[in-house]
C-alpha cells in the first residue's frame, strides 16, 4: 500500500483519473476519498469565506486526505471560469450542494458538459435534482424517516434509533454516487461521452432497504418494528448483555447454527428443537438472556470463537482495530497518530494509495495549476490577482 504520495503519483485501478470534488460535507467527501485511493488524482475546490461544521486537526481531517487543495472565490466571475477552464481537463466533477445552487453560480451541469461533453457530473443531494422536498435541508435521519428505513430500526415497543449516519449518508449517499460515477465511466468508454448522476439520499437509503421490500410484500416481513427475523425480532438475532456489563451478538439464522449455538450454550431441547417456532421465542429468548448474563463477553468469545454458531463479541471501535483478525487482515493503518480503515476494496493486480494529509505539492495553487496545463506565467498572473489563496 502506497502512502503519502502526492495526489499526481498514485497508484490503483483509477491511476490517471482527475476528480474535481466540490467540498461539502458528508458522502461527497467520503465518496472523493475512496476514490483518490482507488488512484485517482482528486482536487478539491474550497470557497473562500466558509468554514466548515467540524473543525478537526489536518492529521484528523479525512475530508482533505489525499486530495490537491484550491481555495477558490466563487463569486467572482473570474473563479467560476478558472472552475470551468478546469473541468475541460477533468473526467468527473462531484457536488453536494442542494439543487440549484451550482446552476446560480454558473457551474451547472449544461454549462460544465459545454466545456466538456466527455465530463461526469454527479450530483449528491438529500432528496434529489427534484419533488416536493427537493429544496429542503436535511441529515441522514431525515432521509431514513423518509425512506421508511428508521421506521424498522429498534426493538418492538420501543422508539427508532438512529444507525448512525452509516445508511443515508455513507451506504445509501456516498455509496450510490461511487456505483453512478464509476457506471458513467464505463458508459464512456463505449460512447465518449459524459453523464449527469442524480444521487439522492432517500433514493439510496430505500435502495438498500429493497429486500426487505420484496419480503414484506410476499407476506413474509411485518411493518412493525422488532417483529421480525433480522431486526431483534428473532431471539436467535440480537443483542445480549454478558455479566461484566458488555455484549455478544448472535446472529445463527440456519438451523445448522442454531444447533451449534444451542449445544454450546446450552440451551434446552425444546428451545434447540423449536428454533422457528413463534410461541417459543419469548421463553426461549429470556432463557438466553439468562444464560448469556452468567459469563463475561471475553468468555463466551472464547467458547464460540472456533465454531459456526454466528456469535461474536460487540466490539468498540477502538478493540475493533485490535482483534486477531482485522490485526491479520491488516484492516487498519497507521498515518502518523492516526489509526483508521485500511482503503477498501482490495484488488488482486494494483494496491491503492493511502489518503494522507496534502503535502506541499497539493498546497501549492502554482503546481496544482501545472497539472492542469497552465503556462508559468499565466499561473503567476492568477496568484497575484488574489483569485487564489493559499491553503
Amino acid at each position: 500500500m502506497n502512502a503519502g504520495l502526492s495526489a499526481a503519483a498514485k497508484t490503483g485501478p483509477l491511476t490517471g483519473l482527475k476528480v474535481i470534488e466540490m467540498a461539502g460535507l458528508g458522502p461527497v467527501p467520503l465518496a472523493g476519498l475512496m476514490l483518490s485511493e482507488m488512484g485517482a488524482q482528486v482536487l478539491r475546490i474550497e470557497r473562500t469565506g466558509t468554514s466548515e461544521l467540524l473543525s478537526l486537526p489536518d492529521e484528523y481531517n479525512i475530508d482533505r486526505h489525499g486530495r490537491a487543495l484550491l481555495r477558490l472565490d466563487l463569486k467572482r466571475r473570474e473563479g467560476t471560469d478558472l472552475l470551468l477552464r478546469l473541468a475541460e481537463k477533468a473526467d468527473m466533477l462531484l457536488e453536494g450542494f442542494r439543487p440549484g445552487v451550482m446552476e446560480r453560480l454558473g457551474l451547472g451541469p449544461e454549462t460544465v458538459l459545454a466545456r466538456n461533453p466527455a465530463l461526469i457530473y454527479g450530483r449528491m443531494t438529500g432528496f434529489g435534482q427534484d419533488g416536493p422536498l427537493a429544496g429542503r435541508a436535511g441529515h441522514d435521519i431525515t432521509y431514513l424517516a423518509y425512506s421508511g428505513v428508521l421506521h424498522a430500526i429498534g426493538h418492538v415497543g420501543s422508539r427508532p434509533v438512529p444507525p448512525l449516519n452509516l445508511v443515508a449518508d455513507y451506504g445509501g449517499g456516498a455509496m450510490m454516487l461511487i456505483a453512478g460515477v464509476l457506471a458513467a465511466l464505463f458508459q464512456r468508454s463505449r460512447t465518449g461521452k459524459g453523464e449527469v448522476i442524480d444521487a439522492a439520499m432517500v433514493d439510496g437509503a430505500s435502495m438498500l432497504a429493497l429486500p426487505l421490500q420484496a419480503l414484506m410484500a410476499a407476506g413474509l416481513w411485518s411493518d412493525t418494528r422488532g417483529a421480525n427475523l433480522l431486526d431483534s425480532g428473532a431471539p436467535f438475532y440480537d443483542t445480549y448483555e454478558t455479566s461484566d456489563g458488555g455484549h455478544i451478538a448472535i446472529g445463527c439464522l440456519e438451523p445448522q447454527f442454531f444447533a451449534e449455538f444451542a449445544r454450546l450454550l446450552p440451551l434446552d431441547e425444546r428451545f434447540a428443537s423449536g428454533q422457528y417456532d413463534k410461541a417459543l421465542w419469548p421463553p426461549m429468548r429470556a432463557a438466553i438472556a439468562d444464560r448469556i448474563r452468567q459469563k463475561p463477553r471475553d468468555d463466551w468469545d472464547l467458547l464460540f470463537a472456533q465454531t459456526d454458531a454466528c456469535v461474536a463479541p460487540v466490539l468498540s471501535l477502538q478493540e475493533a482495530k485490535h482483534h486477531p483478525h482485522n490485526r491479520g487482515r491488516n484492516a487498519s493503518v497507521a498515518t502518523g497518530a492516526f489509526e483508521r480503515p485500511a482503503p477498501a476494496p482490495r484488488f488482486s493486480s494494483s494496491q491503492p494509495t493511502l489518503a494522507t494529509m496534502p503535502g506541499n505539492e497539493d498546497l501549492s495553487p502554482s503546481a496544482i495549476l501545472a497539472r492542469f496545463g497552465f503556462a508559468k506565467a499565466e499561473i503567476d498572473g492568477l496568484v497575484k490577482s488574489g483569485l487564489l489563496t493559499d491553503n
